[in-house]
């Protein structure tokens, strides 16, 4: 695949996981943020150890994305108007993915009928 994609933390996951749907995005350059990294690493400590944990973490960290306040407030009205249970981290991944023109990945169901999404499960 060779279009840009925001990487969320589900799909970041099931491609660690070797989710064969994901297969296509292996060689993709993900866009992600800070609050996706921790949420991987967490996900890699209680899995499969700080090792692990760890060297994703110093693989990843120079690459994660930081946000300004245009963000948070375009990703609490999204939150808001879409009335769905998003978290904070997804409201804020596909804000950036759009600013960025990026397709926003996942494999979320509460994004699977959205603008911008690419739903792979």
């Amino acid at each position: 695949m060779t279009k840009g994609y925001f990487f969320d933390t589900y799909a970041t996951i099931e491609l660690i996981d070797g989710n064969p749907a994901y297969a296509p995005y292996k060689d993709a350059a993900p866009a992600f943020t800070k609050l996706n990294l921790f949420e991987v690493y967490f996900y890699l400590l209680r899995t499969f150890g700080i090792d692990a944990a760890d060297k994703f973490n110093s693989h990843n960290y120079d690459l994660a994305l930081d946000f300004g306040p245009e963000v948070i407030r375009e990703a609490a009205q999204l939150k808001f108007q879409v009335n769905r249970n998003i978290s904070m981290t997804d409201a804020i991944g596909y804000v950036i993915a759009g600013k960025l023109g990026l397709r926003f990945l996942t494999g979320d169901k509460q994004f699977e009928d959205l603008p911008n999404v690419e739903f792979v499960k």
